[in-house]
């Protein structure tokens, strides 16, 4: 019999009442019951506030925002309020996935089977859930260390089915034993939506964290339901904007200089040889500008975060709105 684990499941909504009722009842429904789920809501501006009020099991928190904070701070915001309720792990997710009555039992089983720190589910398309979105993952040096996914848009066909260790994993579905946070510290929030995740388990495989992959343990994800596709104007700034930070946080002035520059000599190659337009190329070059922008945080001995021993410095816990 594994340990008893009072756990905080984190989700953060944005406008998210089309998928929010499904979510809920997948949660309420976990054969692992001991946990409270932390609702961490953006300002939504459609019937998101509306359906939590539907549900009255006092396992449910709402911690409403006066504004639109971002997925990172949200994220923050529901990690802080677990640890301070004493959660024993936490379990960060999107609130447009389904899973049926065992993720959460399997999750848990699986950090301790494995004796891990962080374990993730394999995931697959909600539409078409024969079609994986992800199945482990890995950085790719090539390409600035980006986070990448393995099995990304092949059919489900069993062979990604091997629990092993990963480097990478969305927070799309994370399970993340709390003294992970008090090791690495929480999301940075300079990302406010996407390439966090990716820091996040950068810092952890810098500390030797161990994450793994569990097949077993499944979500089906209604991909880009809430944010857009990857070529929307928004994701395209953001997860350039962040790639472009997570470059200049984590690695010297001399690497950070090689990846940026390789990333403008791909990107104008892209444009001549037609593979994206022009609107593209001002998008991503807006994007690039705000990133080299961002300030840096430093660790205590001054050093960039990344290249010294500290991690990211925890805020004070957050109540109620945040404004």
């Amino acid at each position: 019999m594994g340990r008893r684990s009072f756990v905080g499941i984190v989700t953060v909504t944005f406008n998210s009442g089309a998928v929010l009722r499904a979510f809920i009842e997948s949660v309420l429904k976990q054969s692992h019951a001991e946990f409270l789920l932390y609702v961490v809501d953006n300002a939504s501006a459609d019937g998101t506030l509306k359906v939590l009020a539907e549900y009255h099991d006092k396992r449910i928190v709402v911690i409403p925002n006066q504004t639109n904070v971002g997925v990172a701070r949200g994220n923050n915001q529901g990690i802080r309020s677990a640890l301070d309720a004493n959660c024993d792990d936490v379990l960060l997710i999107n609130n447009d996935t389904e899973f049926d009555a065992d993720l959460l039992k399997e999750l848990l089983d699986g950090l301790d089977r494995y004796h891990s720190d962080v374990a993730v589910p394999k995931i697959t398309h909600y539409d078409n859930p024969d079609t994986l979105w992800y199945a482990g993952g890995y950085f790719n040096h090539w390409k600035g260390y980006r986070g990448m996914h393995c099995g990304l848009g092949e059919n489900d066909r069993g062979e990604f089915d091997e629990v092993r260790q990963v480097q990478y994993a969305p927070t799309c579905c994370m399970l993340v034993r709390s003294e992970v946070f008090e090791s690495i510290g929480v999301m940075d929030e300079q990302y406010f939506v996407y390439v966090d995740d990716t820091d996040f388990c950068f810092r952890a495989m810098r500390r030797g964290i161990k994450i793994i992959y569990l097949p077993s343990a499944r979500v089906l994800h209604k991909v880009s339901s809430l944010t857009g596709n990857e070529d929307s104007k928004f994701a395209l700034r953001y997860m350039t904007r962040g790639h472009v930070y997570f470059i200049r946080k984590n690695f010297g002035f001399w690497t950070s200089a090689c990846y940026l520059t390789a990333y403008q000599v791909r990107l104008f190659y892209k444009l001549l040889s037609r593979g994206i337009d022009w609107d593209t190329l001002l998008i991503r070059q807006g994007a690039f500008f705000e990133g080299w922008g961002l300030p840096v945080p430093k660790n205590p001995d001054g050093t960039r975060i990344g290249t010294g021993a500290g991690a990211l410095p925890a805020r004070p816990a957050v109540h109620g709105d945040d404004r």
